[in-house]
């Protein structure tokens, strides 16, 4: 039975318990800010909040790129009983005004980099303006003294703590779990932007369930590499290891293969969260030229020898991620069923998690050595699952979901809400699946991208993707309808063109052999009538996705 607490305690419990433990580190510096340090920035941040009239359930937006600061900034901001809204700082400058103004954001921490780009008389609602790494008051609008108050925060802070900031001070607000904690932006375009309402219960229901699965523990070490402006990286890579007393190391630049490697070498996480991208760029950069080898592939076919050579690849890719984790949880996207089921038959310890930014994110998980392939995990306990479907274990159906972690709605858009919470409180994920009785869910695709076909039957073109991605010369892909017929966009991989000495001229040449394999290797209704070349990558969201709606006509 999972007991789900109220939020704001836990982080006044854990850095009671914790004083004196490493909270925080970013990576490639020395610093290492305890929980003690971490609870007296947050006294100081409460203490300026106060001054300057921001009130408990006022907006507080945050906009930066991970760091130490912002953490501060977000917990602050909670534990003082106000209403966090991040914001992804690859939103553009328009998107960013858009989304506090939006909000009705009383106060905007922002990185001082992207301030430059901001137009202050564009901010209609905020008191002020505060760099997040500088400190310094960037903006105030007429008739504030934020200047002033941050001029005497330290003289103030003094007076109020003569003999220092101690445990025995720290006293977080009372706010009920059924409270407003975050305001979480779904996008940042004008018209698509939703600002999606997380309570109290909600976040406690994601961290609660985290600490009974043992995710992280007191001490445990956690490398943070996913967008915490995120609900997924929000959640598991901050929210649960402050709660428990983990020691966050935060990456703090773009995670490449490379500097990644680097970080979980020398982190060691206890626990590794990413998103498939990652593990789906090491197997066909580095597995999958290695395994596909003529030598390689006659002794693979040989029993014992392929045992053999799977357990050296698994150890290998263990090691990679720092040797030290008990499982590796992929969410934020389907993971392909190719990378899926070589993981598997080599007993890399990883699962596969649903969510979506909703439900503050978690639907589903299930411990890797339960976990069953090509599923999304178990629904959680505090949690109920349903397929609209006759057959709902056979047939696909949209995933419907309630509980504790559902949202309570999208900030100032009833309209967006009732097309998705019903009266029952069902949540209507946009997704389609199928269930088993247990609640273990099997996703096939977004309902908004299912193609139906000449012949009635439904096609997934994620499903279809998954294997064209894993195709010679593909570097990405979507498959559209054109004209009744499946047709295939390809951003072609030019380097591995080159790397073997293909033309641009010859590529279409290559891409009518992709086709012919894919087709193969798919249903008659599923195969593609051509494959046409892109000059450029897809536009993509700032969480990497693409801009399917600009391709599908």
């Amino acid at each position: 039975m999972i007991n789900v607490t109220n939020f704001i305690k836990l982080y006044e419990k854990s850095f009671i318990e914790n004083w004196d433990l490493p909270a925080l580190s970013e990576f490639g510096k020395p610093d290492i800010i305890k929980y003690s340090d971490l609870a007296v920035s947050i006294a100081k941040t409460h203490l300026f909040f106060e001054s300057i009239g921001i009130k408990p359930g006022d907006k507080i937006a945050l906009c930066g790129k991970d760091s130490a600061d912002w953490v501060k900034v977000y917990i602050a901001t909670v534990t003082y009983g106000a209403v966090i809204v991040p914001i992804l700082a690859e939103f553009n400058p328009l998107d960013i005004t858009h989304i506090v103004n939006h909000s009705g954001a009383k106060l905007l921490f922002l990185s001082n980099s992207i301030w430059e780009h901001i137009e202050p008389e564009a901010l209609l609602k905020v008191k002020g303006v505060v760099g997040l790494e500088s400190k310094e008051v960037l903006h105030e609008r007429s008739g504030e003294e934020i200047h002033r108050h941050m001029r005497l925060l330290k003289r103030r802070f003094n007076r109020r703590y003569p003999n220092g900031y101690s445990a025995t001070d720290l006293k977080y607000i009372d706010r009920s779990n059924s409270e407003i904690v975050e305001i979480n932006y779904t996008s940042g375009t004008t018209g698509f932007s939703k600002g999606v309402m997380l309570t109290g219960e909600n976040l406690a229901g994601n961290v609660c369930f985290g600490i009974h699965s043992q995710l992280h523990f007191r001490s445990s070490r956690a490398l943070a590499f996913l967008p915490l402006a995120h609900a997924y990286g929000c959640a598991f890579d901050m929210l649960t290891p402050l709660a428990c007393g983990s020691h966050i190391t935060l990456l703090c630049k773009t995670p490449s293969p490379r500097v990644l490697l680097k970080a979980l070498a020398e982190v060691r996480p206890n626990l590794v969260i990413c998103v498939p991208l990652i593990l789906e760029k090491i197997y066909k950069n580095q597995i999958l030229p290695m395994i596909s080898k003529g030598t390689m592939r006659w002794t693979l076919a040989v029993p014992f020898l392929d045992t053999l050579i799977y357990s050296k690849i698994r150890k290998k890719l263990v090691d990679a991620f720092g040797g030290q984790f008990e499982e590796v949880i992929v969410g934020g996207a389907p993971l392909n069923h190719e990378v899926e089921e070589f993981l598997h038959k080599i007993k890399f310890p990883f699962t596969v998690g649903y969510g979506m930014t909703e439900c503050g994110p978690l639907i589903s998980y299930t411990p890797w050595r339960k976990f069953v392939v090509t599923s999304s995990g178990k629904t959680l306990p505090i949690m109920e699952s349903k397929v609209l479907s006759d057959d709902p274990e056979h047939i696909p159906g949209e995933v419907c979901v309630r509980g504790t972690n559902v949202m309570k709605g999208y900030y100032n858009n009833p309209e967006a809400t009732a097309a998705v919470l019903d009266e029952e409180g069902w949540l209507h994920t946009g997704d389609m699946g199928t269930r088993t009785p247990d609640g273990t869910l099997f996703l096939k695709g977004r309902s908004k991208t299912m193609i139906l076909s000449a012949s009635g039957q439904n096609i997934y073109p994620e499903e279809i993707e998954a294997k064209l991605n894993n195709m010679p010369f593909v570097a990405e892909s979507l498959v559209v309808e054109r004209d009744g017929k499946l047709v295939g966009l390809v951003y072609p991989d030019y380097e591995a063109a080159d790397k073997i000495g293909i033309s641009v001229a010859d590529m279409e040449n290559a891409m009518e052999n992709v086709r012919k394999e894919l087709n193969k290797l798919v249903a008659p209704y599923e195969q593609l009538s051509k494959i046409i070349l892109m000059p450029n990558e897809f536009e993509k969201t700032p969480k990497r996705s693409i801009k399917r709606f600009l391709y599908t006509r």
